[in-house]
């Protein structure tokens, strides 16, 4: 069974935008806009995504 909302984080690389990619070959969705810090070494990512029916329902009510 797939989590209706997934949030991936990472370092801001090739890697990461795969990670992404992935996701959304599995039907989600991006769910606004990408969070970015720096952590003093690395630019860390956050994306939230979320399934399809997820925002219908929020469209609903």
């Amino acid at each position: 069974m797939q989590k209706k909302y997934r949030l991936l984080t990472g370092v801001d690389d090739a890697a990461f935008c795969q990670r992404v990619s992935d996701v959304i070959e599995e039907g989600y969705v991006l769910y606004g806009s990408p969070s970015v810090t720096f952590n003093g070494e690395n630019v860390i990512v956050a994306q939230a995504l979320v399934l399809p029916e997820v925002i219908e329902n929020m469209s609903r009510n």
